[in-house]
């Protein structure tokens, strides 16, 4: 269930982590579209600019008519600052803003300096920069190399584009609390970063671990840590097919996988509540199973064995003979019988009570049990002060040995027994030992033991008495 559980809950990372890549490359596409789209119209007026003013009737008209073909009142668009174009020194000397063209001298600027040293240049755009016609506006320079007929440098045409452009259509994609969209230079320059923050435009990233990856695809995904704040962010970027620019999508992992982990809490803890109520009720199943199996055990124990001397009782002993007299005829082994008496118990019973007579016949017990060591030896009570010893694959003199060594045992107890002639509780063993044959029957075994059990009692009592001494006799 653990497993199952930590699986599903993989899963579902995996697709959250998933699902945000793919907002992520919507977003940047959205964005990418939009930039792409706005630069191909700006490039277009750029060159509209440079083409008129290769055109001698648009310069021979009037300056206002002359402005109003060449910029085609590109001034008057929401995020485009002004369009100028320049002569090869630098200075301004057509204006979007008027007829009459404001005063400055750019020649420091990359977007002219670039144009100027480099006569493929194309479409160049700056890095970001403050305006000095328009009270320091951040602004980014798309420019376009003017050139004398003989190939000489002649000025360039500028078009300037807020930065307040890119801030609002950043500003309108979510990304979440800490995610992050940027618009990158190829050579490193932030130019748009949202969140937005005044300090991180125009910052060059180049040396940066996530740029270095943004460079070695035209597209993809990675996990990396910012080096700006250090969050680490899943990204997507993509570079620009027909502009040196980069979009970059982020999504920081503690956004991703925020609702992944309510869900997980909430799933893994009524996975621990039910792992525990299971294993709860596996234990009080083990516990009650358990108990039965030890009542079933004490239930089968005192249905086999006899309940005061704790040895098997009369119905055990009939299944115990049963079962070693087939093994004997089988094995063609030896199965030896003891028959125990204690010598004069019904006076014992008598004299001392019949509470002494069961720890007398408890006592015997003991003495019996002790000494039969083998585990196939088994040793029940037959009835009254009779008990009955099973040897299997145990010889006559080996019978006649263990014999002995109980009655020594049941003598060694030294329990009072004022009527015996031995002062003491003593026991009578006939002993028999039979290799079974095809026609021989058990009860014959049986009979044979309790007459030398009998023939013990007759010569004298307290000793053993074999059925082949028996017989002799």
């Amino acid at each position: 269930m653990v497993g199952l559980c930590g699986l599903v809950l993989y899963q579902s990372r995996q697709d959250a982590l998933d699902h945000t890549r793919d907002t992520l490359r919507d977003i940047a596409v959205i964005a990418q579209r939009d930039i792409e789209r706005n630069l191909e119209l700006y490039e277009l007026s750029l060159q509209a600019v440079v083409d008129g003013l290769q055109e001698a009737d648009v310069m021979a008209l009037p300056p206002h008519l002359r402005r109003e073909v060449l910029f085609d009142r590109a001034a008057s668009a929401k995020y485009l600052g002004s369009m100028l174009v320049m002569d090869a020194l630098g200075n301004v000397v057509m204006d979007s803003g008027g007829d009459t063209p404001r005063t400055g001298n750019f020649s420091d600027r990359p977007y002219f300096t670039v144009q100027r040293d480099n006569p493929h240049a194309g479409l160049y755009i700056s890095d970001p920069y403050l305006s000095r016609l328009r009270n320091g506006t951040p602004s980014i320079g798309l420019s376009r190399r003017l050139s004398n007929p003989d190939g000489s440098f002649a000025g360039i045409v500028l078009l300037a584009v807020n930065i307040a452009y890119f801030h609002d259509l950043f500003a309108g994609l979510a990304l979440g609390p800490h995610g992050s969209l940027s618009l990158i230079g190829r050579d490193g320059s932030m130019l748009m970063r949202q969140p937005y923050d005044p300090k991180v435009i125009g910052r060059n990233i180049k040396n940066a671990a996530t740029f270095k990856q943004f460079l070695m695809a035209p597209q993809g995904s990675f996990i990396e840590k910012s080096s700006i704040d250090g969050n680490r962010r899943l990204y997507w970027f993509a570079n620009f097919p027909r502009a040196p620019l980069i979009i970059m999508a982020a999504a920081s992992e503690e956004d991703i996988y925020a609702s992944w982990r309510r869900r997980a809490l909430t799933i893994g803890s009524l996975m621990a509540v039910f792992g525990v109520a299971f294993i709860a009720l596996s234990i009080l199943l083990g516990m009650q199973l358990r108990r039965r199996m030890r009542a079933e055990s004490a239930l089968e124990l005192l249905a086999r064995t006899d309940g005061l001397t704790g040895l098997n009782n009369r119905r055990s002993l009939g299944e115990i003979l049963e079962l070693e007299w087939r093994r004997a005829k089988r094995s063609q082994s030896v199965l030896s019988l003891l028959f125990v008496d204690i010598d004069r118990f019904k006076a014992y019973n008598d004299t001392y009570g019949h509470q002494a007579g069961d720890d007398t016949l408890a006592a015997v017990a003991r003495c019996i049990a002790d000494n039969i060591r083998r585990p196939a030896d088994s040793a029940a009570r037959y009835g009254g002060e009779e008990f009955i010893v099973v040897l299997p694959d145990t010889s006559a003199l080996g019978a006649s040995l263990i014999a002995e060594k109980i009655r020594s045992a049941i003598c060694a107890c030294h329990i009072e027994h004022a009527g015996s002639e031995f002062g003491c509780v003593t026991a009578s063993i006939g002993a028999v030992s039979r290799e079974p044959q095809m026609d021989d029957d058990l009860t014959t075994v049986i009979k044979a033991a309790d007459e030398a059990l009998y023939y013990a009692k007759a010569t004298g009592r307290n000793r053993v008495s074999t059925a082949e001494s028996e017989s002799e006799a």
